[in-house]
């Protein structure tokens, strides 16, 4: 009988490194996590990486034959063709840094590096949520709004590798400034600190329908965040209602815009706030038909996704099956 084909996840943060044994079925055997020194020099840095690789094989120390290739997923900006991280802001450790080919170099194993959206969205593809989706358009919903599309199989990476900025397009050219230099894109309006910002504003203009959200963060409202928002709205809170109803509206516009550009066959949501926003998809899929000319928009399913908080390892390790 011939021993089990495993791969290696490791979801690198600024910090934390998560590491974890995949199957070729996408099943995690187990996962752990070390941290990560993001403010050392590179070699530190990656020595942060080569503890949670060292921790996650010694889960079944039985098994390292077996693995075949290591995946990881970084903050970018990256060259996923090359492995290089380039300077991502979280991570002054590295600054064009050769991590894939020093994994390599220090495992003996293949490996592929690529950013955490691109990655979550592969994993869903192959084993998750788009399994049997010939196109999927993949967002995760948290701090910010990352997404991956993916056709056939394989990541779109664009001319460059810098396709897929999903959470940069701009819905409202007069609406808040987003980190990356633009004005009201998707994740400057939608993402968990947008939407607690969005509260905090309501608050600020009406405390006592606030009451509960200021409750629930200690009475603290720089203390209301998008989590406190989504605890308020299933409290049954309606000022917590009303701020995740117009976050559904930005997300239907800026869903009807993919829908037009790319019409996928499936749209994925991930990440903590994507899980809340999940509750909205009946209302979101009501509102398309008003913000996509696709007199079929509602037929394409809107799907939670399958691995959520482990679509970092999960991701890492599909960019192993990669076509």
């Amino acid at each position: 009988m011939s021993p089990e084909i495993l791969y290696l996840g490791v979801d690198i943060g600024g910090t934390k490194v998560a590491a974890g044994l995949v199957t070729a079925a996408g099943e995690i055997l187990g996962k752990t996590r070390v941290p990560m020194v993001s403010r050392g020099d590179a070699a530190a840095g990656f020595g942060s990486v080569r503890d949670a690789i060292g921790a996650a094989l010694a889960l079944r120390p039985d098994a390292r034959a077996s693995v075949r290739a290591i995946g990881i997923t970084s903050p970018g900006p990256l060259d996923p063709r090359t492995g290089i991280v380039i300077n991502p802001p979280n991570l002054p450790c590295w600054r064009n840094f050769p991590l894939a080919e020093s994994v390599t170099r220090e495992f003996r194993l293949p490996a592929k590096v690529d950013n955490d959206a691109n990655a979550g969205g592969l994993a869903e593809a192959i084993w998750g949520a788009g399994r049997g989706y010939e196109t999927v358009f993949y967002a995760t919903l948290g701090t910010g709004i990352g997404t991956g599309i993916v056709f056939g199989g394989k990541i779109f990476y664009g001319r460059t590798g810098a396709a897929g900025e999903g959470g940069h397009v701009t819905i409202d050219h007069r609406g808040p400034p987003c980190g990356c230099g633009k004005r009201g894109c998707i994740e400057a309006l939608a993402s968990g600190p947008a939407v607690g910002a969005r509260a905090r504003k309501r608050i600020t203009e009406n405390a006592a329908a606030g009451a509960k959200m200021l409750q629930l963060a200690g009475g603290v409202l720089q203390a209301v965040t998008g989590e406190i928002v989504g605890a308020a709205f299933h409290a049954g809170d309606p000022l917590a209602k009303d701020v995740l109803k117009e976050t559904a509206d930005y997300l239907a516009i800026w869903l009807g815009n993919v829908i037009d550009l790319l019409e996928p066959h499936v749209i994925i949501f991930g990440g903590g706030m994507g899980a809340l926003m999940a509750e909205w998809f009946d209302y979101i899929r009501e509102q398309l038909p008003s913000w996509s000319i696709n007199s079929r928009a509602r037929e394409i399913p809107l799907l939670p996704a399958k691995y959520n908080e482990d679509s970092g390892v999960a991701g890492a390790a599909a960019l192993c099956l990669a076509r």
